[in-house]
């Protein structure tokens, strides 16, 4: 992560272009608070200078210094998480990051959603509350393993899906009979249960039918893409709507 001011990627308007850029947002500060924790952890020095942790809307995330302009273009996440790191228990700390990171993208959201009117901020902030806080996501991250479903570089670990017949189904191949439940799936769904969705961020459910793109490795709820299950059947090599678009401008 490089240590410059978190440049401004997006302007988002409308509803779904700002819980768009929320969805985004969040999924990196919960990647940076789970899966990349201790990279996170080892960029807040307390040696350095006042360190933010930025969420970037297209899921990754940065440890950087605040940025110089006065306004500046975004609300601020909280500033000097680095100078606290080694004076508190690491979860503790990393809870006080997490609840921070929460409040920061609220303002975030609401400083785009200011001239929404009533009924657009109030179906905005359902769809926020519709998702599991920062915090929620890493209160639920159980100690000594790394459950999240996704390595640094953002991709999917996983190899298998499930639909919401309860039964595993291989992503990377026209999609075989399910198998028989037995104990596996008791290990599958303990490696699922942080990995979110690509589109809006949900964080997985064995109750609801999930894809994963076989060029990005991302996961995605079937429903944000527009799969079925039934679909799935005949589909060999899934491309998320990302990847078929950056196909299409080359």
């Amino acid at each position: 992560m490089d240590m410059a001011p978190a440049p401004v990627s997006s302007n988002p308007r409308s509803v779904e272009e700002i819980f768009k850029d929320f969805s985004g947002r969040r999924a990196g500060l919960v990647r940076a608070l789970t899966s990349d924790v201790d990279d996170f952890c080892s960029f807040c020095d307390p040696d350095k200078e006042n360190l933010c942790l930025y969420g970037l809307p297209n899921g990754t995330w940065e440890v950087s210094p605040p940025a110089d302009e006065v306004p500046p273009e975004l609300p601020e996440p909280a500033l000097g998480i680095n100078f606290a790191r080694d004076g508190m228990q690491r979860r503790d700390w990393l809870s006080l990051v997490a609840v921070h990171s929460d409040s920061w993208l609220i303002s975030v959201a609401f400083f785009y959603g200011a001239r929404l009117n009533a009924n657009d901020r109030k179906r905005l902030f359902s769809l926020i509350s519709d998702l599991p806080s920062v915090f929620e996501a890493f209160a639920d991250r159980k100690h000594g393993r790394d459950r999240s479903g996704v390595d640094s570089s953002g991709k999917s670990r996983h190899s298998s899906k499930r639909g919401n017949d309860g039964h595993a189904k291989n992503s990377r191949a026209a999609a075989p009979a399910a198998k028989e439940y037995d104990d596996d799936d008791d290990e599958e769904d303990e490696e699922h249960t942080e990995t979110f969705c690509g589109s809006c961020g949900g964080l997985y459910n064995a109750n609801e039918f999930w894809i994963g793109c076989d060029i990005c490795e991302r996961w995605f709820h079937g429903k944000c893409v527009r799969i079925t299950p039934a679909k799935a059947e005949h589909i060999k090599h899934y491309k998320c709507p990302d990847c078929s678009s950056k196909k299409m401008r080359q």
